[in-house]
């Protein structure tokens, strides 16, 4: 996996285009340990999630994953297990936006790392699938059961968790899967001017909004209002406020700085 830095956005590539950016224990590590230290990074705000070769991630690798898991132990396999779910976990919890550029093949835990992002762009020939139930797993796999609900709604995460069956692109992005598609040329481009949208916005602000959007799930409508009014009434007090205001009273554009 290839990550660069560029103006505050981190564009991490899966880059196993021959294997379909398929998946290997120390991907999972490396995505897991990546994710984690994301909140004490100052030099990135944003990030893309994209994978090389057209496609944009197969889920794990056939002989470097799933063959070994055959043969492992109890203890072994719930180690996985909970690793896949720290992955998930880590991208939620850190403040920065992401960005899934998804091309091509989406599938397995690919499928789960792009839901588990905040936004998601595809191309038409994207095509998305929760493919576990087809190597005989159940649907409820790095927080599938709870995350697609969200996303298109629980009738249609119970058909695709189910079923296993493909998520074309026109119609992810009717269910709210994509949030827009675009040519398979200018994916990425549009992709990083998003994330670079997002790094160069209000960040503290950003931080708020994702934080609240996770915990909201999990809140009743009056804990939320409250909640927000809180989180409203703290960025009220960053200086991305008062800038706002001052280039709005001028007729500008406001330059925001995250504080």
């Amino acid at each position: 996996m290839r990550c660069d830095v560029v103006d505050r956005v981190a564009t991490l590539t899966f880059d196993r285009p021959a294997k379909k950016n398929a998946l290997t224990f120390d991907i999972y590590a490396e995505l897991r340990d990546y994710f984690r230290a994301l909140p004490l990074d100052p030099e990135v705000r944003a990030v893309v999630l994209t994978g090389d070769g057209g496609n944009f991630c197969s889920g794990g690798d056939v002989h470097e994953i799933i063959e070994p898991l055959t043969r492992s132990s109890m203890p072994e396999l719930l180690a996985f297990t909970r690793m896949t779910g720290d992955v998930v976990k880590a991208m939620r919890a850190c403040p920065q936006p992401i960005v899934a550029a998804v091309d091509g093949v989406c599938a397995g835990a690919g499928a789960m790392l792009a839901l588990a992002s905040d936004l998601r762009f595809g191309t038409p020939r994207s095509t998305v699938a929760f493919l576990f139930v087809r190597v005989g797993l159940s649907g409820a796999d790095m927080g599938a059961c709870a995350l697609l609900p969200r996303v298109v709604g629980a009738g249609r995460a119970a058909e695709l968790l189910f079923t296993g069956r493909a998520l074309r692109a026109e119609e992810g992005e009717a269910w709210g899967f994509f949030n827009r598609l675009v040519d398979p040329a200018t994916l990425l481009v549009e992709a990083q001017a998003l994330a670079l949208e997002l790094a160069h916005g209000p960040t503290f602000a950003h931080a708020v909004t994702k934080r609240l959007l996770h915990q909201a799930w999990a809140m009743g409508l009056d804990e939320e209002i409250e909640a927000e009014a809180q989180a409203q009434a703290i960025c009220m007090q960053t200086h991305d406020f008062k800038r706002a205001f001052t280039a709005f009273a001028g007729r500008k554009k406001p330059q925001f700085a995250g504080d």
